[in-house]
């Protein structure tokens, strides 16, 4: 009895030896034929979404020995949507970046801290096999402004700086663009026109904008122009859009590469709930500096945020 349960046992360690030898070797074969993940391909006929996220924070304080603001308040929206549209050999991308944010504190009174409009259209015809090749002659308009009166506080009384087209960046591209995917892709143009625009309700503040003459309410460059864009999904419910522009104006110091870098990274929490961090990066080396006089530099800007989140 004995030997037959021994003799049993072991036909049936065999057999769960053999099933865990079969299982690790498919899986060590799953293993070796696994492929790179590819970024997907853009889809024919319209893709639209977006993201809207509305952040807010409050605080106050009073007595407070290590000392802090008695009241602030804070609020900030952002939304971001595009409009893809791919047929044959035709891809037409459309997207709108609009933000504003406000902070209040007994200190400052109220301020903004963000405001940007930024509309981007850009049309591509594929070059090549229409299955394979990943160029296309491009051609794209975008346009940059504000929406609300700027001011700098750093001087007393307060002294504008910026308001609705004031300045406002136009600029009209053709070139050719390389679209591996729907994920990446980068723009490039040896001749770009831009214009910088401030409208005559705002025409005191041109010299702020490299103006030669005040009466002219735009100022026209001629040059070379970069555009990267990448919107990826980095992890689950984390995703991050980048945009690059680089500009080289061939009519004033070229050398000079002006620099438009913009961020947002995104952390889904649940369905409604959300952090947004945005960072940007700005460097025109036409923009003076209202204090000295003398070039502004680079421009730093960063938002953390959380709030509502939603998904479209």
């Amino acid at each position: 009895m004995m030997k037959q349960f021994i003799f049993s046992a072991a036909l049936a360690l065999c057999g769960l030896t053999a099933a865990a030898q079969d299982a690790e070797v498919k899986r060590m074969k799953d293993e070796s034929n696994k492929t790179i993940k590819k970024e997907p391909e853009q889809k024919d006929g319209w893709t639209k979404g977006g993201v809207f996220n509305l952040n807010l924070s409050q605080g106050a304080s009073r007595n407070w020995a290590a000392g802090a603001e008695k009241f602030s308040f804070s609020i900030n929206a952002l939304a971001n949507t595009f409009a893809y549209y791919k047929r044959n050999r035709n891809v037409w991308d459309n997207t709108l970046n609009a933000q504003y944010g406000i902070v209040n504190a007994t200190s400052i009174g109220t301020r903004k801290n963000d405001d940007r409009i930024d509309v981007l259209s850009r049309y591509g015809y594929q070059l090549g096999d229409t299955a394979k090749s990943d160029w296309y002659i491009s051609a794209l308009v975008n346009l940059r402004t504000q929406m609300t009166t700027g001011y700098n506080y750093a001087v007393d009384p307060k002294e504008k700086n910026s308001n609705f087209f004031a300045p406002a960046y136009l600029l009209v591209s053709p070139g050719i663009m390389y679209k591996p995917n729907a994920t990446f892709d980068v723009f490039l143009s040896p001749v770009t026109s831009r214009w910088v625009i401030v409208n005559e309700a705002n025409k005191d503040i041109r010299r702020l904008f490299n103006f030669t003459d005040t009466t002219k309410g735009s100022i026209n460059e001629i040059g070379a122009f970069l555009s990267a864009n990448l919107k990826k999904e980095l992890a689950k419910n984390i995703n991050l859009t980048s945009r690059l522009d680089l500009f080289s104006n061939y009519k004033n110091n070229p050398q000079n590469i002006d620099v438009f870098w913009t961020n947002t990274l995104g952390f889904k929490v649940n369905k409604y709930i959300g952090f947004t961090y945005n960072f940007d990066l700005i460097y025109d080396h036409d923009v003076k500096n209202v204090e000295t006089g003398g070039l502004l530099g680079t421009q730093l800007k960063s938002l953390l945020g959380i709030g509502f989140t939603a998904t479209f």
